[in-house]
């Protein structure tokens, strides 16, 4: 018999600056990854989200869930 694979949407935030490309995902505290180009920085934060699932799927944890997320910007005068 065939085991479907559960799949999650997860959140993540991929920032440049001067280094490269930073990868976080919000929903899962303490995954962050980065590359040096954006597909790079993608392609490891899943590695990262996988990795970070699968312990705490084995740990007996549940997996995150996200009720809503917003992305803005701020400007700030100094």
């Amino acid at each position: 018999m065939m085991q479907t694979m559960k799949r999650y949407l997860l959140d993540v935030v991929i920032e440049k600056d001067e280094n490269g490309y930073f990868a976080h995902c919000p929903g899962l505290q303490g995954c962050y990854s980065q590359g040096d180009t954006y597909e790079e920085a993608l392609e490891n934060i899943r590695d990262a989200v996988k990795l970070n699932l699968e312990d705490r799927i084995a740990s007996g944890e549940p997996a995150p869930t996200t009720q809503a997320i917003s992305v803005t910007s701020l400007e700030v005068a100094l």
